[in-house]
Formats: C-alpha cells, sequence, structure tokens
C-alpha cells in the first residue's frame, strides 16, 4: 500500500495564496471526494492525465479493501461552463506560451463555498507536469484539508450540545459531534458516541491513561487502546470485546495541527471470537497539566458499504477537540 500521508496545516502556507470573497456565493457542487480537473483531452488522454490519475486515485490508506483517495472527473477548459464552476475542488491547468506567472496558487471561495481551487499555469504539457508532480504532496493535503474543514464546519453547525456538555466535566475537553450521535456510554475514564443506520455505523471512544513514560509510542498507544476496549466496549456475543486486529500492522504519525501535537495511530480493528471490523484512527495526546494521555478514537462498521468518506468524516470529527478552558 502506498502511505497517504498527512501533513499540518502550516505546511500549506508554503504554496497558498487565499482569496476569501466577502460576497454571498452558492453552496458548493459535486460529491464529498470528488476532484475536478480542468484539463484538455490531449493532456487528459496523455501523461499529465496519466500522473493526475496515479496521484489522486492512489489508494486510500487504511482500508480493509481498494478504494481511491478521491473521485476524479475531468472537463475540457471550453467545457468549463458555469455548472462545474461551483465544484467543491476543482484543479485548473493553464497550459500555454503566453502564461505569465507559471506556477501553482491555491484560491479559495472563487465561485461557491466553501470551495478550493488549484491552479496551475505552465508554458507547455511537460511544465505542467513537472509542477504537479514537484507540490502533488502538498496539493493532495490542501485539498484533503478542504474536505475535513466541509466536514467540521457541518458538524459546529449541527452540533449535538448536549453530549459535549457531558464530555467536558469528565475530560477536560470535548469533540464536537452532530446531531443524529448518541451517547452510548460515560463513565469516569471512557465514552462510547455512536451513529448508527442500517447499513453502516460510525464510532467515537475517548479515554486517558496516566503517563508513565513512552506514551505516544504506537506499541503503547495500542496496548492502553486494548486494555481500554477490553474493559468498556463489549460485542454482541457474550465474552466478546473490540480489540487491535494483529493481522494489520498499526502506523503512527506525529501531528501539529492549530497549536495541538498529538500522535495519530491508524489500524483496523476487530471484535475478539467475532466476524466483525473495520478501520479505526486514535489521537492521542498530552492533558494540559501533562498528567495523562487523552486518547480520541474514530471507528467505521460498514460491511456493505464503501468506507471511504465514511471514515473520512468520522476522523474529521476528532480535529474538533477543544479543553473546556478554549486551548
Amino acid at each position: 500500500m502506498k502511505k497517504f500521508l498527512l501533513y499540518t496545516f502550516a505546511a500549506l502556507l508554503c504554496l497558498t495564496s487565499c482569496n476569501r470573497s466577502s460576497k454571498l456565493l452558492p453552496n458548493i457542487s459535486g460529491k464529498a471526494g470528488e476532484v475536478l480537473a480542468v484539463i484538455s483531452k490531449a493532456d487528459w488522454d496523455g501523461s499529465l492525465g496519466q500522473s493526475l490519475r496515479d496521484v489522486l486515485e492512489d489508494e486510500y490508506p487504511y482500508l480493509p479493501i481498494t478504494e481511491p483517495a478521491y473521485t476524479l472527473t475531468h472537463v475540457t477548459r471550453e467545457g468549463f461552463i458555469e455548472m462545474f464552476q461551483v465544484h467543491r475542488n476543482i484543479i485548473f491547468f493553464d497550459i500555454n506560451p503566453q502564461v505569465t506567472n507559471p506556477g501553482v496558487t491555491i484560491v479559495r471561495d472563487k465561485w461557491s463555498a466553501p470551495q478550493i481551487i488549484i491552479n496551475i499555469a505552465a508554458y507547455t504539457s511537460e511544465d505542467a507536469e513537472k509542477l504537479f508532480k514537484e507540490n502533488s504532496t502538498l496539493i493532495v493535503t490542501a485539498i484533503e484539508q478542504a474536505e475535513r474543514d466541509r466536514v467540521v464546519s457541518s458538524t459546529k453547525r449541527y452540533q449535538n450540545l448536549e453530549i459535549a456538555q457531558k464530555l467536558e466535566p469528565v475530560f477536560g475537553g470535548s469533540v464536537k459531534v452532530p446531531s443524529g450521535y448518541k451517547l452510548r456510554k460515560i463513565s469516569h475514564d471512557f465514552a462510547w458516541i455512536e451513529y448508527n443506520t442500517r447499513k453502516y455505523s460510525q464510532g467515537i471512544f475517548i479515554y486517558r491513561y496516566p503517563v508513565n513514560g513512552n506514551d505516544l509510542s504506537t506499541s503503547t498507544i495500542i496496548e492502553k487502546r486494548n486494555e481500554a476496549l477490553k474493559a468498556n466496549a463489549p460485542g454482541p456475543d457474550e465474552g466478546s470485546y473490540l480489540t487491535t486486529a494483529a493481522y494489520w500492522k498499526p502506523e503512527t504519525e506525529y501531528i501539529r495541527y492549530k497549536g495541538r501535537d498529538f500522535a495519530s495511530t491508524h489500524g483496523q480493528w476487530e471484535v475478539e471470537g467475532v466476524y466483525m471490523g473495520g478501520p479505526f484512527v486514535s489521537h492521542n495526546f498530552y492533558s494540559p497539566d501533562g498528567s495523562e494521555v487523552i486518547a480520541l478514537d474514530a471507528w467505521v462498521y460498514a460491511p456493505q458499504s464503501n468506507k471511504r468518506q465514511l471514515f473520512r468524516q468520522v476522523e474529521s470529527i476528532l480535529y474538533t477537540w477543544e479543553w473546556k478552558n478554549g486551548e
């Protein structure tokens, strides 16, 4: 599996030129995870188009079955009419010998909101492909951040305030979850939040453990996760419980996001003794006084559905964490 890296928001500053309009804009179009490329047919069918597909349709990581990171569509510049201009994620290629400022820029909320447009200006198709490849990590990160920000914005707009009010006294802070999520369980050191439909479940566990050295290593994160879930997350059969799947090696990245440092660990969960499982991600970080680690654990169970967007949605909720005092 190719690794789809997550980077800090600050890394985008070296690439991004943000133009946020104050005028009233229409809502974006397109499904979550879609990217529209404005590109000539010859370039789409050629090497440049292949490079786009190689990057944006690479497999989304950490899922048990292969799904592309994004759903990539395209339209020619001549066909880029008003109905396409309001798309959520656009990569626009301006390729001609008269380009005055070759390079990559990012513009937000030009024709709709919340929209992101990546402009790639180049003299030739070969130059455009080189620019795309050189900046592919930051381009993907910008799109991923835009997708996450949309989920966070919607979550805050339709937040279930009652859940936050119950979490804050216990953990000193809370994630923001949208309406529809239910608080299934809460104790002095563990909470279980879940959204259920007939086809899938999205869930978040919150727990904590005391600092004891090497607290944010992958091995400690998984050890504490398994302890918390065995004690608090029973499965459907008597004696069964949720745990971390041994067949999939967890991977940890260390991320700084809006002033907060945390370890992000991806892996697969399963139910001991029952054929159930799916992807999870755990954000682990120190409490303000440094005495304990808070763990936010997002997971999806969707045996008959694609999981990419469901997982992206619930993982985005973890980024809404705020301490009660606003830290």
